[in-house]
């Protein structure tokens, strides 16, 4: 006889973040181009294509490429995403067309190679690498959203330098950040890169709490690295957080890559787990269930060590190869290591409030994904510490299930 599963009363909330936003995106980027004054006439200019989950992303792209045309330059994109996709030139193309990003919707041409020049050394010993494409070109745009970085923490975390360094060196640059310590190697690969590759400037992305784009930045070349350290400062102060210090169970209905590199962001579910990071004293969750994989996320299930508990069917939609070539380049294999898992997701919650409290815990939240956590289901526990903050959208929901066990609410 199963042991009985005691849920507390759940309460969905909407929480209180700040959604300033930008509402003509095409315009604030032919401003910010404007303003850097950039001479691209009868030139081939590179522009950066990221695997993120960038809003907006491919309106920003398409504009920058028609600003260059209406400059008369010769504008062409390659995608900056270092090992993902596979690692693979045609896997990388495929990661584009998820986001709309195609030479079709681009109106120009989208140069995918692995294939990489070797521009030095850096001063802690690792090999600085950048894409040949973008190489031989006559300029390179940096674009990229600037937010906290799921590994570490520092001056210069996920960003223009980061694309430069990481995106932009491809399979093996990420290989090399990775292996000598991304904190340390991310700025003295990109300050190389700055100095030996025809960068011209930077379009750097902040998003709001709701995944909207809060600032659009032209930077120019000289100013990539105070510049990026700023917008980070600023990013810092926009991101999201669940409503809680501590919590019995977390319970994630969806990962992938489009919400965070590593599937779950690790400052929302406060676990990093990479050796000689501290951990992040909150929040402190004593379980975390993921129960299902984002399609576009290509079977890539990393980060899917940092839950306690999943799902069969989140374990069969896992590509090995996809998600092997991206975890064994980043070297914290911990990460990709499955944990438990269960038949269905109503087995996998039961397991999870049983580890987590003996089957009657307090503090629960639900989340769709750890990217979008403005609205969410807590525990009336939950609820009574951050009421202030917390709007109830509705009242005394019930912890239901279809015929196949897949949570409803």
């Amino acid at each position: 006889m199963k042991k009985q599963i005691i849920v507390p009363r759940l309460l969905r909330v909407h929480q209180k973040f700040n959604t300033d936003r930008i509402s003509d995106i095409p315009a604030r980027v032919r401003e910010e181009l404007d303003k850097l004054n950039l001479d691209v006439a009868g030139k081939r200019i590179a522009i950066t294509a990221g695997s993120r989950g960038i809003s907006k992303i491919d309106v920003i792209l398409r504009t920058a490429a028609d600003w260059i045309r209406s400059k008369n330059g010769i504008p062409f994109l390659v995608p900056a995403m270092g090992s993902h996709g596979g690692a693979n030139a045609e896997g990388q193309l495929d990661v584009l067309k998820g986001y709309n990003i195609t030479e079709e919707t681009m109106g120009c041409p989208i140069l995918s190679s692995m294939d990489t020049v070797e521009l030095g050394k850096t001063a802690n010993g690792a090999t600085v690498y950048f894409d040949r494409n973008a190489y031989e070109s006559d300029g390179v745009l940096v674009i990229n959203r600037v937010k906290p970085h799921t590994d570490f923490l520092a001056e210069h975390e996920s960003g223009l330098c980061k694309m430069v360094a990481v995106g932009l060196g491809k399979e093996r640059g990420c290989s090399q950040m990775h292996s000598f310590g991304l904190a340390e190697t991310i700025p003295q690969s990109c300050e190389i890169s700055l100095k030996k590759a025809p960068i011209l400037a930077g379009l750097a992305i902040v998003e709001n709490s709701k995944d909207e784009t809060h600032t659009i930045e032209g930077v120019p070349k000289e100013h990539f690295m105070d510049r990026d350290a700023a917008l980070l400062k600023l990013s810092k102060s926009l991101v999201p957080s669940l409503p809680a210090d501590h919590l019995d169970v977390l319970i994630v209905k969806e990962i992938g890559k489009m919400y965070s590199g590593t599937g779950m962001d690790t400052k929302v579910i406060g676990r990093i787990r990479v050796r000689g990071v501290p951990e992040p004293e909150t929040p402190d969750i004593k379980t975390i269930a993921a129960l299902r994989m984002n399609e576009h996320s290509y079977g890539n299930a990393i980060g899917i060590g940092l839950a306690d508990i999943t799902t069969e069917k989140l374990v069969r939609q896992i590509d090995r190869k996809s998600m092997y070539s991206n975890l064994l380049a980043t070297t914290f294999l911990e990460r990709g290591k499955i944990p438990v898992y269960f038949h269905t997701e109503k087995e996998a919650i039961r397991q999870a409030f049983l580890a987590a409290a003996g089957g009657a815990p307090n503090d629960i939240a639900i989340v769709e994904n750890t990217l979008h956590i403005e609205n969410l289901i807590v525990s009336e526990s939950v609820y009574e510490k951050r009421k202030d903050s917390l709007d109830v959208l509705e009242n005394d929901l019930r912890m239901e299930f279809d015929d196949d066990g897949n949570l409803l609410i």
